[in-house]
């Protein structure tokens, strides 16, 4: 069983970095509503909100293997407050941006491009930083604990978002969400763990040579490239809920209200997934990842058979709450096999792998429904998406893993 979540809070280290990630992630999550909406007060059309939004992803992507070589060769407390403090200034600048009114459109696609990098820095050191604040038997409730958080401000934030658009303007909003990285700067820096090099790890290299250990241990774990490999065309596939849902919404659910009712629940199953992640322990842990991450497809098989927005919204429920329950696992599971002073170069690895492709899957979707159909696109989407995840069960080292590394020596591929 799990430590219980007072078991986690009890440190002092992991109730701040905690409280870091909450306000932060309620910011993040402000973002989607408030940067769209305030291109478009500005004039800016659909191309315009993807320019800003695709700037902040493509530097986001491009960062990540820099954020793992620094987040392995930097204290990685200092560089956690060092990139809240970046998005600080960024996501400040385009609030600032926003309230001085104006229609040019290249400060937002480049100050949104700074904040994509400052998350790409941010991410895999994050990963790295946990193991160093909390005991190693904690670190699944505790990121159990981010996951709650996260699927939270999925909930929060848009509603935050939207009141603030609607009264003060997307502009304030902005400042809102700038001003939770102080918070969260404010608080990582309280942490007493300074986040220094793992006792032990080689001096550091050059930057390639440092990128090409990453890349040696990233490539030589057999179970780690494989369920990489299956999130990269997952990703894709799960493009086609996000891309072909709002239009089975407008034309055949009735509207916006109802894809809101949907994209609300499934946040809802989120916070489950959260609360649940903080009570398992699973013996094999990526054969429990594969079945929970196998929920998150089912949403777009009653979408595709144009079920009513009840039964959408209960899987849309479920689905979220496999993915929780799955990431947090996964993420677990990656920070108890993978030595401390390469965590954060392997751990970019599984960002950049997983997530590459994703753009992809929001081009894809809208040509192959033009060619088969919306609602048979969907059915491929799902075809797709789940003989992906389960394939990989194929792979011995998966299927065997065990939950913790003492028994790695003995297992094929590891």
């Amino acid at each position: 069983m799990a430590p219980r979540v007072p078991d986690v809070l009890a440190e002092r280290d992991y109730r701040l970095l905690f409280g870091a990630q909450a306000v932060s992630l309620l910011g993040d999550q402000m973002v989607p509503v408030a940067l769209a909406f305030g291109v478009l007060a500005r004039g800016g059309g659909a191309s315009a909100v993807g320019l800003v939004f695709a700037a902040r992803s493509v530097a986001l992507i491009l960062c990540l293997l820099a954020g793992g070589v620094l987040g392995d060769r930097l204290p990685r407390r200092t560089l956690l407050v060092a990139t809240d403090l970046l998005r600080l200034c960024s996501q400040g600048a385009i609030a600032a941006v926003l309230i001085a009114g104006g229609t040019a459109l290249w400060p937002l696609v480049a100050l949104s491009a700074v904040t994509g990098a400052g998350i790409g820095i941010f991410n895999p050191t994050a990963v790295g930083f946990l193991p160093e604040v909390v005991a190693p038997e904690r670190l699944q409730a505790a990121n159990a604990l981010r996951s709650l958080a996260s699927s939270a401000g999925g909930i929060g934030g848009p509603l935050l978002a939207g009141l603030l658009v609607a009264t003060v303007g997307a502009g304030w909003a902005l400042a809102v969400d700038a001003a939770t990285y102080a918070v969260s700067a404010a608080l990582v820096v309280r942490i007493r763990t300074p986040g220094r090099r793992a006792a032990g790890a080689p001096a550091p290299a050059s930057f390639l040579a440092e990128l090409r250990a990453g890349w040696d241990a990233f490539r030589s774990r057999t179970w780690l490239v494989a369920v990489v490999a299956s999130s990269t065309i997952g990703n894709i596939a799960f493009g086609a809920w996000r891309v072909l849902g709002p239009v089975l919404a407008k034309d055949d659910l009735g509207g916006v209200g109802a894809w809101s009712v949907i994209v609300a629940t499934s946040g809802a199953g989120g916070v489950l997934g959260g609360l649940l992640a903080m009570r398992i322990a699973p013996r094999r842990p990526l054969v429990f990842q594969t079945c929970a991450v196998a929920l998150f497809f089912t949403p777009m098989i009653p979408l595709a058979a144009l079920a009513p927005v009840p039964a959408i919204a209960a899987t849309a429920f479920a689905g979220e709450l496999g993915l929780v329950l799955g990431w947090t696992v996964w993420e677990s599971t990656l920070q108890r096999h993978v030595e401390p002073h390469l965590l954060s170069r392997v751990s970019a690895y599984e960002w950049l792998g997983s997530f590459v492709f994703e753009p992809l899957g929001l081009l894809l979707w809208g040509p192959i429904a033009v060619l088969t159909g919306t609602t048979e696109a969907l059915w491929i989407a799902v075809a797709v998406g789940l003989v992906t995840t389960f394939a990989v069960l194929a792979v011995p080292a998966v299927r065997t893993l065990p939950s913790r590394p003492e028994a790695m020596a003995s297992m094929p591929g590891a």
